[in-house]
Order: structure tokens, then sequence, then C-alpha cells
């Protein structure tokens, strides 16, 4: 693997926000997302336009080998005509904005879809309700008293 030139090798940790630069991180933390996993980073690159790609889900990069992170292998002249980037930090710089866009739509959609009814929409309110309701700030005694 190490010296050939028509493969591109990709690990999740170059587009991990929570490392450091030092620590591993290749992208810009405006290009990065907390925890990514082998198959979003294989997402992103098939999205990107990038079709020859292989997993290898068991691998652990060099510098870390306690963590079985995974790796992405690609093709170099496919990922460089499909992204139109003449090197491999520009492909990294690609995937990890398609990455990013991506978490910033799924965070957006998980928010309206969990945000609670509006205050004054009574209906709305009342169904989300149990039809019998504690008194607010009141124990319930034990022993079956009431």
């Amino acid at each position: 693997m190490a010296g050939d030139p028509s493969k591109i090798t990709v690990w999740t940790g170059y587009f991990d926000s929570k490392l450091s630069r030092s620590a591993g991180r290749r992208v810009s933390r405006e290009s990065s997302i907390p925890q990514p996993t082998l198959d979003a980073l294989a997402w992103a690159a098939n999205k990107a336009g990038i079709r020859k790609t292989k997993k290898q889900p068991e691998a652990s990069h060099p510098s870390r080998p306690f963590a079985r992170e995974g790796r992405l292998i690609l093709s170099s002249s496919d990922a460089m005509e499909a992204t139109g980037e003449s090197s491999k930090e520009g492909i990294l710089r690609v995937i990890g904005a398609v990455m990013r866009e991506q978490m910033i739509k799924s965070k957006e959609e998980g928010v309206k879809e969990s945000s609670s009814p509006s205050k004054g929409n009574r209906q709305k309110r009342a169904q989300r309700k149990s039809f019998r309701q504690n008194s607010g700030g009141k124990r319930k005694k034990k022993f079956g008293r009431k």
C-alpha cells in the first residue's frame, strides 16, 4: 500500500473534529465532524462523485493502533477527476465539506421534528398530556391514602 501512487488512503481520524491537527486531523474544523464513521466517510466520498472505493473496517492507523477506526482506499485518478482537485488535501477537503453539510442538515431536521407544539396551540398540547395528570407540586401519598 505504501508508495502506490494509484491509490489514496483516507482514515476516519482525518475528519474527527475532536482531534487536534497534531493528533491526526487533516482538514479544517469547518470540514470536520465529531466521531466520523467509516460508513459516513464512504457515503460522503460517493456523494462527492468518487466511485472507486474500498472499505477496510478493521484497519487501524499506525499512530493510533488501539483504535480500530477503519480506512477507505480510493483510486487517485478517479478521485482527482471527480472532485476536480489535484492533491490529496483537496480531495479530503471536498469529502469533509460533504460530510459536514450532511451533519448540519440532519441536525436541523432533528430539531424541527423534536420541537414541541407551540405555546398557543391548545389542541396539540393537550394531545401529549396523559389523561390523569398529577397536580403539580403535590407528592403522592403512600399506602392508598389520597
